[in-house]
């Protein structure tokens, strides 16, 4: 498989067996074909791609963006789908297939109720935390499965950089899985005899059902920033995205930051248990924590419990006082979840040993320029990035930044971004990232537009250049970097690939740094 190309779905191993005739008395409506016998015939699967279509399958045609997923029907029948589910839209189509179709309308919110009954997943024997956010929440996952471990839990993960199985990495697609793809690796994970499994949740995935079935024991909640406002328009409508997930619709108890001001709105209109924690005392948050040392390899920090003063002595191994954050936060969620004091002390005291890909990730060796990739393309996380950088690097030297932006994604933090590398930074690269289906050349100017009317205004002088390739991009940073300088590349760092009109790139960035800097006579990590 290539690098560039996510894992198809995970299905378990010992696949469901459940008869047609089930699922159209239980989901099915009036308008529903049944055809020949429904009882004989049996369900061992169910997919919304007809590319991932096995036999047994039952092809599910939603109405899409721009077409309707019964087009595909046909497709889905020859590869071995024994029944379409589909909407009244869908029906002319999935007829004429030939096979039973078992139609619903408002079928996408009722996905979460099938996929749980075909594969049992309502008795699953495992924990659920969720993360969401806009920013931090793949670090938060990852964090929590860190520590999980350490607990001495078996565990699964669900991030948008990976879906840990069977002590398998595999590439995401999608930050959540599909609704089906969800339950099918949920029941693949209950196979394995997995006791606690770390999911992230987006935005996205709340609006179109992708989590529904699935009650989350503890759901944690880092930040919102801006992003995504393509989609929603304002942040108020943003947040009302988020919101529904800290509520008993998806979890039983939650955890909210403080570091914005989102973080005790969600608090505060939760019909579940909510804690928060936070760095500011006069917030008076439930979890205090205290940063205690940055250093180049990790973070220190103190997490007190305010109610009674307990409190715990902690290091993660990533980058960043925004990292201890979202540590203090998967401490405090998985106290809500049941795990005792001493053992979540005795698990973290020595501290937080986790790889959290292509986030903050330093490839650099001890010597020579400083390189951290980091996947941050957000105003905040850019920001707090380059000031974790900047509060670990070398005296003396220069903060050297790379960046880009995606295409065809939120347009209106461009700006917003390009201020933020030239207010924290020493140097800037404008770069390429994944252009999709826009110029890159408009991006570019965009940015360089941005980022030169922020230098006049508030740093005259500031060297600010432009390098369409990022591999060009990261040679030349490194070319011009000192020894006692430190580089931040903001591009695809658990990626292999970008996306160029369509078509995916084979490209990695923390692969395409090392590289760089291998060729310029510096050891790497």
């Amino acid at each position: 498989m290539s690098l560039s190309q996510p894992a198809p779905p995970v299905r378990p191993r010992t696949r469901p067996a459940k008869a047609l005739a089930e699922l159209i008395a239980l989901f099915g409506d009036e308008r529903t074909i049944a055809g020949g016998d429904p009882a004989a015939v049996v369900i061992s699967g169910i997919t919304l791609n007809s590319a991932t279509v096995e036999p047994g399958d039952v092809f599910v045609a939603l109405t899409g963006l721009k077409q309707h997923g019964a087009r595909f029907a046909a497709d889905a029948a020859a590869a071995g789908a024994v029944a379409i589910l589909t909407d009244g839209a869908g029906v002319e189509l999935s007829a004429a297939t030939g096979l039973p179709v078992v139609v619903r309308d408002e079928l996408r919110a009722s996905l979460g109720a099938i996929a749980a009954w075909l594969f049992d997943t309502a008795s699953a024997p495992m924990k659920f935390f969720g993360a969401t956010g806009t920013d931090g929440k793949t670090s938060m996952a990852h964090i929590l499965e860190a520590v999980l471990s350490q607990l001495g839990v078996r565990t699964g993960l669900s991030s948008t950089a990976e879906r840990h199985v069977d002590g398998q990495k595999l590439k995401s697609g999608l930050t959540t899985p599909e609704t089906v793809d969800l339950h099918s690796l949920i029941a693949r994970w209950a196979e394995g005899g997995v006791e606690a499994a770390v999911i992230e949740v987006s935005a996205q995935a709340i609006e179109r059902h992708r989590v529904d079935g699935v009650v989350f024991d503890v759901a944690g909640f880092t930040n919102l920033t801006h992003e995504h406002l393509d989609d929603y328009g304002d942040m108020a409508t943003y947040f009302e995205a988020k919101r529904p997930f800290l509520t008993s619709a998806h979890a039983r108890a939650g955890v909210a930051s403080l570091d914005t001001e989102w973080g005790r709105k969600i608090a505060d209109g939760a019909d579940i248990p909510v804690q928060t924690i936070g760095s500011d005392p006069a917030l008076a948050p439930d979890w205090l924590v205290e940063v205690t040392a940055e250093e180049i390899d990790g973070v220190s920090f103190t997490l007190t419990r305010t109610a009674d003063g307990w409190s715990i002595d902690s290091r993660v191994s990533v980058l960043g006082r925004h990292m201890a954050s979202n540590a203090a936060l998967a401490i405090a969620m998985l106290s809500l979840g049941g795990y005792g004091d001493d053992e979540l002390a005795d698990a973290v005291r020595g501290g937080i040993d986790v790889y959290i890909p292509g986030r903050a990730e330093r490839v650099s060796g001890d010597r020579g320029p400083t390189v951290w990739v980091d996947y941050g393309h957000t105003e905040d996380a850019m920001a707090r990035n380059l000031d974790a950088v900047r509060a670990v690097m070398k005296p003396g030297g220069r903060l050297i930044c790379l960046f880009g932006a995606a295409g065809n994604r939120d347009t209106l933090k461009r700006p917003f971004m390009a201020a933020a590398v030239v207010d924290h930074s020493d140097l800037a690269i404008i770069t390429d990232h994944h252009p999709n289906m826009e110029d890159p050349a408009a991006i570019r100017a965009t940015l360089h537009e941005a980022a030169q009317k922020r230098a006049d205004d508030t740093k005259p002088g500031f060297p600010l250049l432009e390098i369409a390739l990022p591999e060009d991009a990261i040679r030349h940073a490194i070319s011009i970097a000192a020894e006692d300088d430190a580089i931040l590349y903001f591009g695809p760092g658990h990626e292999h690939h970008r996306n160029i009109q369509g078509v995916r790139v084979p490209f990695g960035g923390v692969d395409e740094v090392r590289a760089a800097l291998r060729e310029a006579g510096w050891p790497t990590r």
